[in-house]
């Protein structure tokens, strides 16, 4: 994570980027499989997929759950701390929709 005097810099090093707000606003509701995500989000590669989910783990906002089973069955879902980003991802949303409807005309 990028060290910045600007707390959006700072908010941005964490969630920015082009998959990582899609990532955490398919997993704010209820806990998903990889394999969820990766059919939600079909235009990301697993490598691409993976890498993120890591990078989210490691900055504690997403939990990562590995079951002993065979098949292997991982799960992932939003931290505590995670979660207290849901307010600004559904602020994304909600601006996303109005942004559309403003330049569908």
């Amino acid at each position: 994570m990028i060290k910045s005097s600007c707390p959006v810099t700072t908010t941005l090093s964490v969630i920015g980027g082009k998959w990582k707000p899609i990532i955490l606003y398919i997993i704010r509701g209820e806990t998903k499989r990889f394999g969820e995500i990766k059919r939600l989000i079909p235009t990301i590669t697993q490598k691409m997929l993976t890498q993120q989910l890591r990078e989210l783990e490691k900055d504690g906002i997403v939990n990562r759950k590995v079951y002993p089973v065979v098949p292997p069955k991982v799960e992932y879902s939003l931290t505590d701390y995670g979660r207290t980003l849901i307010p600004i991802l559904n602020a994304m949303a909600k601006w996303g929709v109005t942004h559309n409807a403003q330049n569908s005309h």
